[in-house]
């Protein structure tokens, strides 16, 4: 499944300096279509948007569509990272790779921002 597959894209300086390590992890059927699924909605809500834009409608109508397409990123994040946490976190821990702890904590302050 191309889904599966992370695209290697520098994160921090570590990474720029070639000392990177390049994860991907295997998704259930189950959870990859239902992340599919989410994207799918969101990429048509987002070509709704632009058609909105197009047809030249009213600034708040469009606004509220961009609030729901943000509202569906949102919701897609959350789900992602909830499997991230029962899977691949879990795992970790129990495997004694305490750095997955610190990798979460990082990923979520930038999830705050």
């Amino acid at each position: 499944m191309e889904f599966d597959k992370v695209e290697q894209y520098p994160l921090n300086d570590r990474e720029e300096q070639g000392s990177c390590c390049h994860k991907t992890k295997e998704r259930s059927a189950d959870e990859y279509r239902s992340l599919r699924n989410r994207l799918s909605r969101i990429e048509g809500q987002i070509r709704g948007i632009q058609g909105m834009l197009e047809r030249d409608a009213y600034c708040l109508d469009i606004l509220i569509q961009v609030a729901a397409a943000n509202a569906a990123l949102n919701a897609f994040s959350r789900e992602l990272l909830g499997n991230h946490i029962r899977t691949c976190v879990v795992r970790d821990i129990r495997e004694g790779k305490d750095e997955t702890i610190e990798e979460l904590l990082v990923t979520l302050q930038k999830l705050m921002k």
